[in-house]
């Protein structure tokens, strides 16, 4: 059967990608942000997971305004990337799991979750990033291939209505079990993307809010319920507009199980005037 073994929370800021194509992660500016994915890289290293199910949130690249699902699942076996418009160079493309996909599909809708199912999908840097944070970069052409299967879980924060801190949560439950219940022996680990307060424009721009933000991390630790009680018109006051990607966290959270182990915390402002957040959770002590 397959197994969750944790899950790992990070921001995906588009400046990110460049830092790292460019050999700008020990400067100092960004030295301190990338230190603190040593730890979640070395968990990674020695759990080996089979497959990074990510959940992100589309910047216009697969999904444009005029048409934007509130919960996308890829169901392709490659996954493209390409730029949005930040000179992101693309980097190689990411091997799926379609039939592991499509079973999950079949999961969440039995779950009441009417997911969109996409059997072509771009990823921009929202899915990208992060996997580059924990994993290093592999350029398009370069014949460098990543080391893990992925699938991509949209989440729609960008065009309102967006779902609310608990349908994330609940749909991070239908994940889990919809993870569990997969005959074959895959090793599962969520990502989940997004965040931590940051606001793009508007007379508010550049806003940052430590205390909301360490406490939302602390929270989806041991009390991921703790978010639910806000709509999200109350998060975007407290974090931002672009704050209320931090749902997304609540995705990988409910997957995950109750008593999950906290292995690696770290915050760090500003990268980006962005607050970015780390976190690893271990689903039960592992032997490896």
């Amino acid at each position: 059967m397959a197994s969750i073994l944790g899950g790992i929370t990070s921001s995906h800021i588009p400046a990110v990608g460049n830092a790292i194509a460019e050999g700008k992660t020990q400067e100092p500016y960004w030295k301190r942000f990338f230190d603190g994915y040593e730890p979640a890289k070395a968990w990674l290293d020695a759990v080996k997971p089979d497959v990074l199910i990510v959940v992100y949130n589309d910047h216009g690249l697969n999904f444009f305004l005029d048409k934007v699902p509130t919960f996308a699942l890829g169901c392709a076996d490659v996954y493209e990337n390409a730029d949005e418009g930040w000179g992101l160079k693309p980097v190689a493309p990411f091997t799926g799991d379609a039939e592991f996909s499509w079973h999950l599909a079949e999961s969440l809708v039995e779950q009441e979750f009417d997911i969109c199912t996409c059997q072509e999908m771009k990823v921009d840097h929202g899915f990208v990033n992060p996997i580059r944070a924990l994993y290093g970069n592999r350029e398009e052409g370069s014949g460098d291939s990543w080391p893990i299967k992925t699938i991509p879980l949209a989440v729609n924060t960008v065009q309102h209505p967006v779902p609310s801190a608990a349908r994330c949560l609940k749909l991070g439950q239908a994940l889990g079990k919809a993870i569990e219940s997969y005959p074959e022996d895959l090793r599962v680990v969520i990502l989940g993307t997004g965040g931590m307060s940051h606001q793009l424009q508007g007379e508010r721009a550049g806003l940052i809010n430590v205390d909301f933000d360490l406490e939302c991390m602390e929270r989806i630790i041991s009390e991921p319920e703790w978010m639910t009680q806000f709509s999200n018109a109350e998060i975007m006051a407290q974090a931002g507009t672009e704050g209320i990607e931090t749902i997304m966290w609540l995705v990988m959270r409910g997957a995950l199980a109750d008593d999950a182990k906290l292995i690696h915390k770290h915050y760090h402002v500003p990268i980006s005037n962005t607050g970015a957040g780390v976190l690893v959770l271990e689903n039960e002590r592992l032997s490896y």
